[in-house]
């Protein structure tokens, strides 16, 4: 049994979707690992990782916009607002949605289906840079 580790450090321009796919694919083709399982782990609370369909991005939209609606930036409704209309708003949607995955890895790649990605979902509005860790483990 292998391990390897590795950190991305990925910058989101925007809130919204940034997909994820090949900064992954790039560091999966130097390991050794033919055969196992790929954590990947967000270091922060107002940020999150999902698998979703990279086809259309009308998805990606109308995901983004559901998310909006369902948890509004609205300060009367929130007591934590020091930083701003959109913090509090961003822990909740990152406690709705994932702060890990677990993808299998076949042949040496990532196992998900034909339409499907991985994506950092950015809840927040100004620019910031994320951390991304991944951990392979495997034969």
């Amino acid at each position: 049994m292998r391990q390897s580790q590795h950190q991305l450090i990925l910058r989101a321009e925007k809130q919204g979707l940034l997909e994820i796919t090949n900064e992954i694919k790039d560091w999966l083709t130097d390991q050794p690992i033919e055969s196992g399982l790929l954590t990947l782990f967000i270091r922060h609370t107002s940020a999150s990782l999902v698998i979703q369909e990279n086809v259309s991005p009308d998805v990606l939209h109308d995901l983004e916009r559901f998310l909006m609606q369902l948890v509004p930036e609205n300060e009367d409704l929130y007591r934590h607002i020091e930083e701003g209309p959109d913090d509090m708003p961003a822990h909740i949607k990152g406690a709705l949605t994932q702060t890990h995955l677990n993808v299998p890895i076949l042949d040496g790649r990532l196992a998900l289906g034909r339409y499907q990605g991985v994506f950092l979902f950015e809840h927040r509005r100004a620019p910031r840079d994320r951390e991304v860790l991944l951990h392979l483990i495997g034969v």
